[in-house]
């Protein structure tokens, strides 16, 4: 008996005419599809008048339902993953079921297709030639500040998911941490009806979120120019140590590590290894 195929499909992000025709015969010919959500992607099947068998897999079932695809597909079944919208394992689930798959020498076949992070970078105007994809960010603010401050100095191009909920304050930490100067894009439902694609200013966008003129509605992708002074950020390093050492002299060390993080945006871990250095040294 020979073993099925997993196939990993992009779908669309929007707009339905996006769905490519492989994919469209892939996901027809297949014997079952793994969704994320059922409800989405039954609609997106039933559009195109698609009948394969849907079957759920989210962050919250993938573990344990990861065998039991592998089993199918063992046993000569085809199978295809799918996310709600875009390239499957992007910032969604399918990680665990496509290493499975791979440990068993089974194969996997991507079908290519779309994808927010590189629709959102294409168009933004910042360069495209080396970029780092870092997902959605820490929605607790202290750890995104603290994430943010990490990724300060990296030169490539940076793309960001993140929510309605909180893009207007993740794009204010942007502009505390980069810079409000730093060249930004902000991408809101990409493909869709009320697609709206901005490039600006860090302080210019959070400006913009603010006063309504990019409407806290949709999905957001946002997209940082990468940084481009590094004799700036040592210099920026060394004035955080300077605050360090002399608020350490005369504060508790955390006290000293919390006000030099939120006066200069440097990570706060990297500041509370430098805090206990300094004072083994003055001790």
């Amino acid at each position: 008996m020979s073993e099925g195929t997993l196939f990993i499909v992009a779908t669309p992000i929007g707009n339905l005419g996006d769905l490519s025709p492989r994919a469209r015969d892939v996901l027809a010919a297949v014997d079952l599809v793994a969704a994320e959500d059922t409800r989405v992607t039954g609609r997106l099947l039933s559009h195109f008048g698609i009948a394969t068998k849907l079957t759920a897999l989210h962050e919250h079932n993938e573990e344990s339902k990861a065998p039991s695809l592998i089993e199918a597909l063992k046993s000569g079944k085809s199978v295809a993953i799918v996310s709600d919208a875009g390239t499957p394992l992007v910032s969604d689930p399918g990680y665990r079921v496509v290493r499975l798959a791979r440990d068993a020498g089974l194969t996997v076949s991507p079908v290519p297709g779309p994808s927010a992070a590189v629709a959102a970078l294409s168009v933004s105007g910042l360069p495209t030639d080396r970029f780092a994809f870092e997902g959605f960010l820490p929605a607790r603010k202290a750890a995104r500040r603290e994430r943010l401050g990490v990724l300060r100095s990296e030169v490539r191009t940076l793309v960001f998911f993140e929510s309605v909920h909180r893009v207007a304050e993740a794009v204010a930490d942007l502009a505390d941490a980069f810079g409000a100067d730093r060249a930004a894009y902000i991408g809101r439902e990409i493909s869709k009806l009320h697609e709206q694609c901005v490039t600006a200013s860090l302080s210019e966008l959070t400006a913009m979120l603010a006063d309504g003129r990019i409407p806290l509605k949709g999905e957001f992708v946002i997209v940082t120019a990468g940084a481009t002074d590094a004799a700036g950020d040592d210099r920026a390093a060394a004035a955080a140590e300077t605050l360090l050492r002399e608020l350490i002299a005369v504060l508790p060390g955390r006290q000293a590590v919390d006000i030099v993080a939120r006066a200069t945006g440097a990570g706060r871990n990297e500041l509370y290894q430098r805090m206990l250095a300094l004072k083994t040294e003055n001790s």
